[in-house]
């Protein structure tokens, strides 16, 4: 599903965010990617989608080689993989429904299945019944949820979320967890940067610790590891 073979990146001001990371990440697992900042956690999750290219190495997902592929082809990939942002990223003149139903839009699914696709959807993270509203009228932990639809509303293989609980509050992120659990536990490949110690102490899956650029651990059912 996700394959990194010897990957280095390294920035123009000789920042080196990877250096020699291989991993593989099978169909189906959920994985946290946990670590200090600035260990290479974030580069390590943004070159899964290529919003960064790596220096060297060979970085596979979907029988797809992110590392020869051309930015023009960028899109046909991110149309395989839904990604959640931290700072949700919607489009605040859009509604609900409206927000969710560009992710199909823009890959010209037929206009007949999107109305039942993203209704589907929305009723799946708890929304069904706010479709209407837009943004600026949900609290955070929905405006997460819209994110979350959006990203999932065409049936990706891969998820990818970068710190998707940062900005909200316990109760919001166990709420939000829940939603993750049941998009993996329908077949789709999940895996989470985060900084939530307890969110990955208490739900167990794979835990992949990132520390100056390289794999410190990797652990089946692992511990946080690090201090709040």
């Amino acid at each position: 599903m996700i394959e990194m073979e010897n990957v280095y990146k390294k920035y123009p001001n000789g920042v080196v965010a990877a250096n020699g990371i291989t991993t593989r990440i099978k169909q189906g697992e959920f994985v946290y990617v946990v670590g200090p900042s600035g260990a290479g956690k974030s580069t390590f999750i943004k070159m899964m989608y290529r919003e960064e290219a790596p220096s060297k190495g060979t970085i596979m997902i979907n029988g797809m080689n992110l590392s020869k592929l051309r930015d023009a082809k960028v899109p046909l990939l991110r149309r395989q993989i839904g990604v959640v942002f931290q700072d949700f990223k919607l489009l605040p003149t859009l509604t609900v429904f409206e927000n969710v139903a560009f992710a199909l839009e823009v890959i010209e699914e037929y206009p007949e299945n999107i109305k039942k696709r993203v209704m589907e959807t929305l009723d799946l993270v708890g929304l069904k019944h706010k479709a209407r509203m837009l943004p600026s009228e949900l609290s955070g932990g929905e405006q997460q949820r819209v994110t979350i639809a959006r990203s999932i509303v065409n049936n990706p293989k891969v998820v990818i979320a970068d710190e998707p609980t940062g900005n909200l509050d316990p109760d919001t992120s166990w709420d939000i967890m829940k939603i993750f659990e049941e998009i993996n536990q329908r077949g789709t490949t999940v895996v989470m940067a985060t900084h939530n110690r307890e969110i990955v102490n208490t739900i167990k899956h794979r835990v992949i610790a990132i520390e100056s650029g390289v794999i410190a651990r990797d652990e089946q059912r692992g511990d946080y590891g690090y201090e709040s």
